[in-house]
C-alpha cells in the first residue's frame, strides 16, 4: 500500500534531511519573504512624503532584507543546521560592529523618530543647536540646514532630535512687535489711530488675531508706543519691514516725529549772576 507519510519522512541524504523538513523550510522561508514584502510596501507608503526617493528605497530594502534574514535563520533548523556556532560568531561580530558604529545607529534611530514625529519639515525656518536657517533635507543620518547667509550645515540627527528645536513657521501665524517713540507734544491718540489705519490697509496683516497699538510707557525722551501685529509665518519678515516704514511715513505726513535724546540742564541762579557780572566787567 502506498504510504505517503513514510515517503515524506524518508531521508534525502546523510544529513538526515527529509522531505517534511524541506517542505517546512520552504514554507517558513516563503512566509517570511511575504511578510518582508508586505512590511516593506507599507514602509514605502508611510515614508512617501517624508523622505527623498533614494533614501526611502534604501530604508525599504533594509527592512525587507532584515525580515528575510530573520526568516532564513528561523527556517535553517529544519535542515538540521546548528546555529549555535553561527549565533556566537554573529553575537561577537555584532558587539564589535555595535561599538564601532554606535553613533551611526544612534543617528539612524534619531532620523526615524524625526521622520515619524515630524517636528520639522523641508522648507521650515528653524533654530536648532545654535544654527538658524531653512531645512533643505532630512536624511537618514543627518539633517541639512541652509542658513540665511547661504551656508549649508549638516547636523547629525541625534543632535537634532536631542536639542531644543525652534520652528518659526510650524504655526500658520507669527506675531512681531515694534517699539515706537513719539514726542510728548504729539497727540498719542492720533498716533495710535494712524498706526492702526496703516496696519488695517496692509494685505498680509492678519485681522484675527487682531493687531494691538497702545501706550506702553513714558520714556525719558518721549511717549513709547508698543505695536503687536500678526502675519502669516511664511511672510512675517516682509510684513514687518514693510509696515515699519509705512508707519514712519504716515507719522511724518501727520506731523508726528520720533524724539531725539535730549537733556535739560539747570544752573543755580548764583552761577548765572556771577557769569553775567563777569561778562559786564569785560
Amino acid at each position: 500500500m502506498f504510504n505517503v507519510t513514510a515517503i515524506l519522512e524518508m531521508p534525502l541524504g546523510a544529513g538526515g534531511i527529509t522531505i517534511w523538513s524541506l517542505l517546512y523550510f520552504t514554507l517558513i522561508l516563503v512566509i517570511g519573504v511575504l511578510i518582508a514584502r508586505l512590511v516593506s510596501i507599507n514602509v514605502r507608503r508611510a515614508l512617501m512624503d517624508r523622505l527623498p526617493v533614494n533614501e526611502r528605497e534604501l530604508l525599504t530594502k533594509l527592512v525587507y532584507y532584515g525580515i528575510a534574514i530573520v526568516a532564513l535563520l528561523a527556517a535553517l533548523p529544519q535542515l538540521n543546521v546548528d546555529l549555535s556556532g553561527l549565533l556566537v560568531a554573529g553575537g561577537i561580530a555584532g558587539i564589535v560592529i555595535g561599538f564601532a558604529s554606535q553613533s551611526v545607529i544612534s543617528n539612524l534611530i534619531s532620523g526615524l523618530f524625526l521622520m515619524f514625529e515630524r517636528p520639522i519639515r523641508i522648507g521650515d525656518n528653524i533654530n536648532v543647536s545654535d544654527v538658524t536657517g531653512s531645512v533643505e533635507d532630512i536624511r537618514i543620518l543627518s539633517t541639512v540646514i541652509k542658513t540665511f547667509d547661504g551656508i549649508y550645515i549638516r547636523i547629525p540627527n541625534e543632535k537634532v532630535f536631542t536639542s531644543n528645536i525652534t520652528n518659526y513657521v510650524h504655526n500658520v501665524a507669527r506675531r512681531f512687535s515694534y517699539q515706537i517713540g513719539i514726542r510728548y507734544q504729539d497727540d498719542a491718540a492720533l498716533a495710535i489711530r494712524i498706526a492702526k489705519d496703516v496696519i488695517e490697509k496692509h494685505p498680509f496683516a492678519l485681522r484675527n488675531p487682531s493687531p494691538s497699538v497702545f501706550v506702553d510707557n513714558l520714556g525719558d525722551n518721549g511717549v513709547n508706543l508698543t505695536v503687536f501685529i500678526w502675519a502669516p509665518a511664511r511672510n512675517w519678515w516682509e510684513v514687518r519691514t514693510d509696515l515699519l516704514w509705512k508707519i514712519k511715513r504716515a507719522f511724518e505726513e501727520n506731523g508726528i516725529q520720533i524724539p531725539f535724546p535730549q537733556r535739560t540742564v539747570w544752573f543755580p541762579e548764583r552761577i548765572e549772576v556771577e557769569q553775567r557780572s563777569a561778562v559786564e566787567e569785560k
